[in-house]
């Protein structure tokens, strides 16, 4: 199925095609789950294959096979992009193309590779061999280097209004909680896919924040059932919801659709405290897998919300995340 929102993506790379001014390197960035891997496989195939990848990208996406089309990632037993994947990349961009378009590179994410191999791509990032296409995939624009960074055009995939979300995944599959879903991921569609089953854990989490910031509940009891799922999980959602939460002091309640935590909870904390909360989450989200120790992470966070965060100043400290790092 195509994905509406991509319009304005779809016009400026035909755009550039049409003038002949295609960049060497490009940069998708955006929020997970606005579709910037099946972009990425768009592209590649307009490269490739002209004429018969569609007129949009698509859900599900689909990579080209194609002996000039290399798509690396993170392998599975690795947490990172390593420098012996980029300079096997480099050294086969260098040899000439076999059906004679041109190469394509998709490298995702961009941000997972290591320093080293970050800096053993720059030098093809500025001169591509040949009719050389890369396309860097960024989830975390701010783990991207500089010098990555600065080196390719930059093309961002913004989030759909919520009823141009609505409408495609109401197409995709009528009838489902597609609203909740929605907000429970910050209106990315792509995401809500994957969030309908998390809906009631979502729930029972938010009711566990309720306890907790009204001064009751334990908070060991509820960072062990939290370390049960999936950490990455659990951040993202906590993010999202501090995330709604800093609207609500904002602007009011009509500007925080989705948010789990009510007005009496909200008015124990200070707006400037759950910028530094949020900070503190965030940091932690860009921490690898295994890297600390999540049970008790979780209870520290737990701690300082039960707390109404008062041990968050108006600026984020500096040792917020070693602090919760030392506790594991």
């Amino acid at each position: 199925m195509e994905i509406t929102w991509h319009t304005e993506l779809v016009k400026l790379w035909s755009d550039y095609g049409e003038q002949d001014r295609a960049p060497h390197a490009v940069l998708l960035t955006g929020p997970a789950g606005v579709g910037k891997r099946a972009a990425a496989a768009w592209m590649s195939a307009q490269r490739l294959r002209p004429g018969t990848s569609g007129r949009m990208p698509t859900y599900p996406h689909a990579v080209i096979e194609h002996a000039d089309m290399r798509w690396i990632t993170t392998l599975e037993d690795k947490k990172s992009i390593g420098i012996d994947q980029i300079r096997a990349l480099v050294d086969e961009l260098t040899l000439t193309s076999y059906m004679g378009l041109g190469k394509v590179a998709v490298i995702e994410p961009a941000n997972d590779m290591t320093v080293n191999a970050a800096n053993s791509l720059l030098k093809t990032l500025e001169e591509p061999p040949g009719n050389t296409l890369l396309i860097l995939i960024a989830d975390r624009v701010g783990k991207l280097p500089a010098t990555v960074f600065s080196r390719c055009q930059r093309m961002d995939i913004a989030v759909p209004s919520e009823s141009v979300s609505l409408a495609w995944l109401d197409r995709l599959h009528p009838g489902a909680a597609w609203i909740d879903a929605l907000r429970m991921t910050g209106g990315a569609p792509l995401a809500a896919l994957g969030a309908l089953d998390d809906l009631e854990t979502s729930a029972a989490m938010g009711r566990d924040l309720q306890v907790l910031g009204r001064g009751t509940g334990s908070v060991v009891e509820i960072a062990a059932r939290w370390a049960k799922l999936d950490p990455g999980f659990v951040l993202n959602w906590l993010s999202q919801q501090i995330k709604l939460a800093v609207l609500a002091t904002a602007a009011g309640r009509d500007m925080a659709a989705g948010l789990a935590i009510d007005d009496s909870v909200l008015r124990r904390m200070d707006r400037r405290n759950l910028f530094c909360y949020l900070d503190i989450i965030n940091r932690l989200r860009g921490q690898p897998a295994g890297s600390y120790n999540v049970q008790l992470t979780l209870e520290g966070l737990l701690i300082d919300w039960a707390d109404g965060l008062k041990d968050c100043g108006p600026t984020p400290p500096t040792d917020g995340l070693e602090l919760m790092l030392a506790r594991s």
